[in-house]
Protein backbone atom coordinates (compact mmCIF):
# COMPACT_ATOMS: atom_id res chain seq x y z
CA UNK A 1 0.00 0.00 0.00
CA UNK A 2 1.77 3.51 -1.07
CA UNK A 3 0.07 6.54 -0.06
CA UNK A 4 0.71 9.87 -1.74
CA UNK A 5 -0.59 13.31 -1.85
CA UNK A 6 -2.82 14.87 -4.58
CA UNK A 7 -3.50 18.14 -4.83
CA UNK A 8 -3.09 19.94 -1.52
CA UNK A 9 -6.39 18.73 -0.34
CA UNK A 10 -6.21 14.61 -1.05
CA UNK A 11 -4.63 11.74 -0.64
CA UNK A 12 -4.10 8.94 -2.98
CA UNK A 13 -4.10 5.25 -1.59
CA UNK A 14 -2.68 2.99 -4.03
CA UNK A 15 -4.05 -0.92 -3.33
CA UNK A 16 -2.88 -2.69 -6.15
CA UNK A 17 -2.04 -2.79 -9.82
CA UNK A 18 -4.34 -4.71 -11.66
CA UNK A 19 -8.46 -4.34 -12.36
CA UNK A 20 -9.52 -7.67 -10.74
CA UNK A 21 -11.91 -8.76 -7.82
CA UNK A 22 -9.44 -9.15 -5.38
CA UNK A 23 -7.75 -5.81 -6.06
CA UNK A 24 -11.64 -4.46 -5.93
CA UNK A 25 -12.12 -5.64 -2.34
CA UNK A 26 -9.28 -4.66 -1.14
CA UNK A 27 -10.20 -1.06 -2.45
CA UNK A 28 -14.28 -1.76 -0.78
CA UNK A 29 -12.66 -2.11 2.23
CA UNK A 30 -10.25 0.39 2.91
CA UNK A 31 -12.92 2.72 1.74
CA UNK A 32 -15.59 0.95 4.43
CA UNK A 33 -13.09 1.07 7.36
CA UNK A 34 -11.99 5.26 6.50
CA UNK A 35 -15.77 6.27 6.32
CA UNK A 36 -16.36 4.13 9.29
CA UNK A 37 -13.75 5.92 11.03
CA UNK A 38 -14.62 8.95 11.47
CA UNK A 39 -11.15 10.11 10.48
CA UNK A 40 -10.75 14.11 10.81
CA UNK A 41 -11.10 16.46 8.51
CA UNK A 42 -11.95 13.92 5.48
CA UNK A 43 -14.74 14.88 3.31
CA UNK A 44 -15.33 12.64 0.66
CA UNK A 45 -13.69 8.68 0.09
CA UNK A 46 -13.48 8.05 -3.46
CA UNK A 47 -13.19 4.53 -4.44
CA UNK A 48 -11.35 3.78 -8.25
CA UNK A 49 -9.87 0.91 -9.63
CA UNK A 50 -6.97 0.06 -8.01
CA UNK A 51 -6.92 3.96 -6.08
CA UNK A 52 -8.84 5.46 -3.07
CA UNK A 53 -8.72 8.96 -2.96
CA UNK A 54 -9.30 11.22 0.25
CA UNK A 55 -10.62 13.95 0.13
CA UNK A 56 -10.32 16.35 3.18
CA UNK A 57 -10.43 19.74 4.21
CA UNK A 58 -6.75 21.21 5.71
CA UNK A 59 -7.81 24.19 7.68
CA UNK A 60 -10.00 21.08 9.93
CA UNK A 61 -6.84 19.26 9.51
CA UNK A 62 -4.80 21.89 11.33
CA UNK A 63 -7.65 22.67 14.01
CA UNK A 64 -7.74 18.71 15.00
CA UNK A 65 -3.87 18.46 15.60
CA UNK A 66 -2.01 18.33 12.25
CA UNK A 67 1.08 20.60 12.11
CA UNK A 68 0.87 22.94 9.10
CA UNK A 69 3.86 22.37 7.69
CA UNK A 70 2.33 18.67 6.81
CA UNK A 71 -0.51 18.39 6.78
CA UNK A 72 -0.49 15.51 3.91
CA UNK A 73 1.82 13.80 6.41
CA UNK A 74 -0.88 13.62 9.22
CA UNK A 75 -3.23 12.79 7.47
CA UNK A 76 -1.84 9.92 5.48
CA UNK A 77 -0.13 8.60 9.28
CA UNK A 78 -4.40 8.55 10.04
CA UNK A 79 -5.01 6.50 7.22
CA UNK A 80 -2.39 4.15 7.88
CA UNK A 81 -3.24 3.73 11.11
CA UNK A 82 -7.03 3.23 10.29
CA UNK A 83 -6.04 0.47 7.25
CA UNK A 84 -3.34 -1.34 9.26
CA UNK A 85 -5.81 -3.95 10.40
CA UNK A 86 -7.48 -4.81 7.22
CA UNK A 87 -6.74 -8.28 5.88
CA UNK A 88 -4.34 -8.64 2.76
CA UNK A 89 -6.63 -10.36 0.89
CA UNK A 90 -10.26 -9.45 2.29
CA UNK A 91 -13.42 -11.43 0.62
CA UNK A 92 -15.23 -9.70 -2.21
CA UNK A 93 -18.62 -8.21 -0.79
CA UNK A 94 -21.14 -9.32 -3.20
CA UNK A 95 -23.69 -5.99 -3.97
CA UNK A 96 -27.07 -6.48 -5.77
CA UNK A 97 -27.63 -8.25 -9.03
CA UNK A 98 -28.87 -6.02 -11.11
CA UNK A 99 -30.97 -7.23 -14.60
CA UNK A 100 -30.52 -4.58 -17.26
CA UNK A 101 -32.42 -4.80 -20.31
CA UNK A 102 -30.81 -4.43 -23.79
CA UNK A 103 -31.71 -3.54 -27.04
CA UNK A 104 -29.15 -4.77 -30.06
CA UNK A 105 -31.45 -3.59 -32.57
CA UNK A 106 -28.76 -1.77 -35.39
CA UNK A 107 -30.60 1.77 -35.02
CA UNK A 108 -29.30 1.32 -31.03
CA UNK A 109 -26.00 -0.87 -31.71
CA UNK A 110 -24.13 1.80 -34.04
CA UNK A 111 -21.03 -0.12 -33.05
CA UNK A 112 -21.98 -3.55 -33.32
CA UNK A 113 -21.21 -4.38 -37.09
CA UNK A 114 -17.49 -2.95 -36.20
CA UNK A 115 -17.19 -4.91 -33.13
CA UNK A 116 -17.74 -8.03 -35.42
CA UNK A 117 -15.69 -7.03 -37.88
CA UNK A 118 -12.73 -6.07 -35.50
CA UNK A 119 -13.10 -9.66 -33.78
CA UNK A 120 -13.58 -11.55 -36.12
CA UNK A 121 -17.16 -12.66 -34.12
CA UNK A 122 -20.06 -12.98 -35.84
CA UNK A 123 -23.01 -10.11 -34.59
CA UNK A 124 -25.26 -13.04 -33.14
CA UNK A 125 -22.16 -14.03 -31.21
CA UNK A 126 -21.09 -10.89 -30.06
CA UNK A 127 -24.88 -10.14 -28.52
CA UNK A 128 -25.01 -14.38 -26.98
CA UNK A 129 -21.58 -13.41 -25.21
CA UNK A 130 -22.31 -10.05 -23.74
CA UNK A 131 -25.73 -11.50 -22.63
CA UNK A 132 -24.24 -14.43 -21.01
CA UNK A 133 -21.24 -12.43 -19.01
CA UNK A 134 -21.94 -11.18 -15.59
CA UNK A 135 -20.82 -7.68 -14.86
CA UNK A 136 -19.09 -6.39 -11.91
CA UNK A 137 -19.53 -2.85 -11.40
CA UNK A 138 -16.32 -1.03 -10.11
CA UNK A 139 -16.49 2.21 -9.88
CA UNK A 140 -18.94 4.61 -10.70
CA UNK A 141 -17.32 8.06 -11.82
CA UNK A 142 -17.18 10.18 -15.65
CA UNK A 143 -20.78 11.42 -15.02
CA UNK A 144 -23.72 10.63 -12.28
CA UNK A 145 -24.22 7.26 -12.26
CA UNK A 146 -21.92 5.75 -15.14
CA UNK A 147 -20.66 2.31 -13.97
CA UNK A 148 -17.31 1.08 -15.06
CA UNK A 149 -18.28 -2.48 -15.38
CA UNK A 150 -15.26 -5.66 -15.80
CA UNK A 151 -16.31 -8.86 -17.05
CA UNK A 152 -16.89 -8.78 -21.26
CA UNK A 153 -14.88 -11.75 -22.60
CA UNK A 154 -11.58 -11.14 -23.99
CA UNK A 155 -12.53 -12.44 -27.73
CA UNK A 156 -15.11 -8.79 -27.74
CA UNK A 157 -12.09 -6.60 -26.25
CA UNK A 158 -11.95 -3.50 -28.16
CA UNK A 159 -10.40 -0.21 -28.37
CA UNK A 160 -11.24 3.06 -28.19
CA UNK A 161 -12.69 4.72 -31.19
CA UNK A 162 -10.33 6.85 -32.88
CA UNK A 163 -12.81 10.12 -33.00
CA UNK A 164 -14.86 9.95 -29.89
CA UNK A 165 -18.77 10.53 -30.63
CA UNK A 166 -20.03 14.38 -29.71
CA UNK A 167 -22.96 12.71 -28.64
CA UNK A 168 -24.02 9.35 -26.88
CA UNK A 169 -27.96 8.87 -26.14
CA UNK A 170 -28.35 8.18 -22.57
CA UNK A 171 -29.12 4.45 -21.83
CA UNK A 172 -26.00 3.21 -24.69
CA UNK A 173 -24.02 -0.01 -23.89
CA UNK A 174 -20.78 0.58 -25.07
CA UNK A 175 -17.19 -1.76 -24.63
CA UNK A 176 -13.59 -1.05 -24.33
CA UNK A 177 -11.38 -3.79 -24.02
CA UNK A 178 -12.59 -6.41 -21.40
CA UNK A 179 -14.99 -3.63 -19.92
CA UNK A 180 -18.52 -2.35 -20.38
CA UNK A 181 -20.25 0.43 -19.36
CA UNK A 182 -24.02 2.12 -19.78
CA UNK A 183 -24.02 5.98 -20.43
CA UNK A 184 -26.48 7.76 -17.56
CA UNK A 185 -26.80 10.96 -19.59
CA UNK A 186 -25.92 12.48 -22.66
CA UNK A 187 -22.32 13.14 -22.76
CA UNK A 188 -19.15 12.83 -25.61
CA UNK A 189 -17.88 9.69 -25.92
CA UNK A 190 -15.43 7.21 -27.00
CA UNK A 191 -16.59 3.73 -26.58
CA UNK A 192 -17.89 1.15 -29.08
CA UNK A 193 -21.97 0.93 -28.64
CA UNK A 194 -23.62 -2.21 -29.03
CA UNK A 195 -26.78 -1.77 -27.85
CA UNK A 196 -29.41 0.21 -25.72
CA UNK A 197 -31.12 -0.04 -22.09
CA UNK A 198 -34.70 2.15 -21.79
CA UNK A 199 -33.66 1.64 -17.90
CA UNK A 200 -32.84 5.44 -16.59
CA UNK A 201 -29.61 5.06 -14.41
CA UNK A 202 -29.90 8.33 -13.18
CA UNK A 203 -32.66 10.34 -11.76
CA UNK A 204 -32.26 13.36 -9.59
CA UNK A 205 -35.20 13.54 -8.44
CA UNK A 206 -34.64 10.40 -6.33
CA UNK A 207 -32.88 9.16 -3.24
CA UNK A 208 -30.42 7.44 -4.03
CA UNK A 209 -30.36 9.42 -7.84
CA UNK A 210 -28.50 6.62 -9.23
CA UNK A 211 -29.27 2.85 -10.02
CA UNK A 212 -25.94 0.94 -9.59
CA UNK A 213 -23.14 0.87 -6.84
CA UNK A 214 -19.74 -0.10 -6.62
CA UNK A 215 -19.61 -4.09 -5.97
CA UNK A 216 -23.10 -4.50 -7.75
CA UNK A 217 -23.24 -7.22 -10.26
CA UNK A 218 -25.00 -6.58 -13.72
CA UNK A 219 -26.68 -9.05 -16.05
CA UNK A 220 -28.31 -7.92 -19.31
CA UNK A 221 -31.51 -9.54 -20.99
CA UNK A 222 -32.14 -8.81 -24.23
CA UNK A 223 -35.70 -6.84 -25.37
CA UNK A 224 -36.94 -6.00 -29.11
CA UNK A 225 -37.03 -2.48 -30.70
CA UNK A 226 -40.60 -2.62 -30.07
CA UNK A 227 -40.40 -3.66 -26.31
CA UNK A 228 -37.51 -0.55 -25.96
CA UNK A 229 -40.30 2.05 -27.25
CA UNK A 230 -42.92 0.51 -24.77
CA UNK A 231 -40.78 0.63 -22.02
CA UNK A 232 -39.69 4.07 -23.12
CA UNK A 233 -42.94 5.46 -23.15
CA UNK A 234 -44.71 3.50 -20.04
Amino acid sequence: MQIMPLGDSALLVQLGERIDEPTHARVQAAAQAIESGQLPAVTEVVPAYTTLTVFYNPAQAVGTGAPEADVHGWLAEQVRKRLAGLPANPKVVSGRTVEVPICYDEAYAPDLADVSRQTGVSPEEVVRLHLQSEFLVYLIGFAPGFPYMGGLPAKLAMPRRATPRVRVDPGSVGIIGTQCCIYPIETPGGWNLIGRTPLRLYRPESSPPVLLRAGDRVRFSAITRAEFEEWREA
